[in-house]
């Protein structure tokens, strides 16, 4: 998956794993998220490809975030970044220039350490990442098969220095002993400064692709990181909302399963450079907005 049509490719041969989803009309192009404000009580961003790519932030992204609170519109950024606590998210964007409170902040993360059972974990983690906030037991998991023997669960956190023989070890310790998975970031790519990284999302779609049964992912586009949002938003209805993000199969497909309303936003993410209103044809997913940059 080096291009955007291989990943386009990818995320429609697994679609059937993914949420299902009605669409709107005919998307319509807007200009700036200030024409819709009339419309939407509270704006939901994604992080890569919309507020920042990589460490650098999009030009306007954080005037604009400012812009939309000076106008009394609820801010959340709803991230599939699983590779660092909720602290750490926090101070990302500040370090980024934005000004972002913590309970603004909702990642996949967020969403999946509620969701651990008891037992012990094998943890796919980055080295920074101390896994101080994993409510069970953890293994980390790294170049010893024994490790992975030795665990009643799998929890994929972030793909930092994740090879092609740990996802052996992972395949063949889930084929002797089938045990639950857990993918913290739904994502199969990111997009970065220099391409396109793969993510934990694509790991997971690997094993069922080997035939490993119990994969759960969480994050974007599956509920429970939307529904965490719509708790921290009492009294706005579900219409009111606009989800905007980067990527269709991921962002908009997850809002529009929520019956939120969603903006596509194309020049520096996944189909920066690409013609995107082309790949919205050919899956029909259908944003309700889309617009260049926020």
């Amino acid at each position: 998956m080096e291009n955007v049509a291989g990943i386009f490719q990818r995320y429609e041969a697994v679609r059937q794993r993914l949420p299902v989803a009605s669409f709107e009309g005919k998307t319509r192009n807007i200009t700036s998220l200030l024409d819709i404000t009339d419309e939407i009580d509270a704006f939901v961003f994604d992080a890569f490809g919309v507020l920042n790519v990589g460490d650098v932030p999009i030009p306007g992204a954080a005037a604009r975030l400012d812009q939309l609170r000076a106008l009394g519109c609820a801010i959340r950024i709803l991230s599939n970044a699983a590779s660092y606590n909720h602290d750490r998210a926090v101070e990302k964007f500040r370090n980024l220039g934005m000004t972002v409170a913590p309970d603004e902040i909702v990642t996949s993360r967020d969403a999946t350490l509620p969701a651990l059972a008891p037992g012990i974990w094998g943890c796919i983690a980055a080295p920074s990442d101390d896994l101080s906030d994993v409510p069970a037991k953890t293994v980390r998991l790294l170049d010893d098969p024994t490790d992975y023997a030795s665990v009643d669960a799998f929890l994929f956190l972030s793909t930092e220095i994740w090879t092609p023989d740990r996802q052996g070890f992972l395949l063949k310790a889930l084929e002797r002993q089938p045990r639950p998975v857990v993918i913290a970031n739904a994502d199969l790519v990111a997009p970065r400064e220099g391409g396109f990284t793969l993510e934990p999302g694509h790991f997971g779609h690997l094993l069922l692709d080997e035939g490993i049964p119990d994969v759960r992912f969480l994050g974007k586009p599956f509920s429970e990181v939307y529904e965490m949002v719509e708790a921290s938003l009492p009294g706005t209805s579900t219409e009111r909302i606009a989800m905007c993000g980067d990527t269709l199969h991921t962002d908009i497909l997850g809002a529009a399963a929520r019956g939120w309303r969603s903006v596509l936003v194309s020049r520096d993410g996944l189909f920066a450079g690409e013609y995107a209103p082309a790949y919205c044809l050919s899956s029909n997913i259908r944003p309700t907005w889309h617009l260049s940059r926020i």
